[in-house]
Order: structure tokens, then sequence, then C-alpha cells
């Protein structure tokens, strides 16, 4: 099994909804009994609780399923996980930091490095923005910026697992 983490702040709005999105691509690729997909964040300031209602709204008019609680990301995680998934530059920073060795900071990646249209330089200016402290049209802004990025980190992950493209 490849297991992929996705990682934001407090894992109540960015990182279960790339969770989210990112299994239904799964799913729909015939790979849910090859790849696993999670969620934690930074911080265990929410640990226990559900994702923000505003990031359950997008993700349920959007045709989405999730049912979460958040976590915090641990340290000891990287043995058993193939790709971390940052959701933004600060993450990316805080998740190398915290990798064991450095095989494990080589597995962080930030999300929207696999989006072909994003622009940036080195990992700069690729950032998911942080939805919570604005209003649902961020949460929306966010899911967009997802979707973007999730078929070609599908692809990546496909190719890891030496899985053919269709």
């Amino acid at each position: 099994m490849y297991r992929v983490c996705f990682v934001c702040t407090g894992n109540i709005c960015r990182s279960p909804m790339a969770e989210s999105v990112f299994r239904a691509h799964v799913a729909e690729a015939g790979l849910a009994h090859r790849i696993a997909v999670d969620s934690a964040g930074t911080g265990g300031w929410h640990e226990g609780d559900g994702a923000d209602p505003r990031a359950v709204s997008v993700l349920e008019a959007s045709g989405y399923e999730q049912d979460h609680r958040a976590r915090r990301f641990r340290a000891a995680w990287f043995d058993r996980l193939d790709l971390v998934i940052a959701l933004d530059a600060g993450h990316l920073r805080d998740l190398r930091a915290l990798a064991p060795t450095p095989e494990d900071a080589a597995k962080v990646r930030l999300l929207r490095s696999h989006d072909p249209d994003a622009t940036g330089a080195d990992d700069e200016g690729l950032d998911v923005p942080d939805p919570y402290y604005g209003s649902l049209d961020g949460f929306e802004e966010c899911l967009e910026l997802i979707e973007a990025a999730s078929p070609g980190l599908l692809n990546a992950v496909r190719a890891a697992v030496k899985e053919p493209t269709p």
C-alpha cells in the first residue's frame, strides 16, 4: 500500500479537503486497493474535531464525501508514509525540519507543485491559501486549487506504484 498524507495547520480546512478530493480521484482511478490517503495538521489545536463546517459545505456541494477527525502530524509517521503533501511553504519547511532523516524530508512536497498551471519558483508562490479566517469564498478557492493539482499528483503517485495511466 502506498501511503499519502496531506498536511495543513490545524487539519480542519485545507488538508481534509485535499484528502477528500484525492481519495475520490484514487477511487475513480480504481486504485483504492493500492493507495491510502489521510491528513493531519502541524499543530494539535483541533485534535478530535471534525472539519470546519465551511469546508464540509464546499466539499458536499461538489459531491465529495468526508468523515474527518483532526489530528496532529507526528515525526514517527514518516516511517510508514511514502509521500507527505504540504499545503503551503510554511508547512513544507516545518515538515522537512521535523523529518528524522534526509530521506524522510525528501518525501515532503507541495500540493500545487503538481498543478501544471501553477506558477512559482522553488516552491514559492505555490501555497493553497488558508481560508480559515475568511468567508466561504476562500474555501471555494481552496477547493479549486486542490482540484487543479490532484490529477498531476495522481499521475505522480501512479508512477510511484508503477500503475499505468489509462
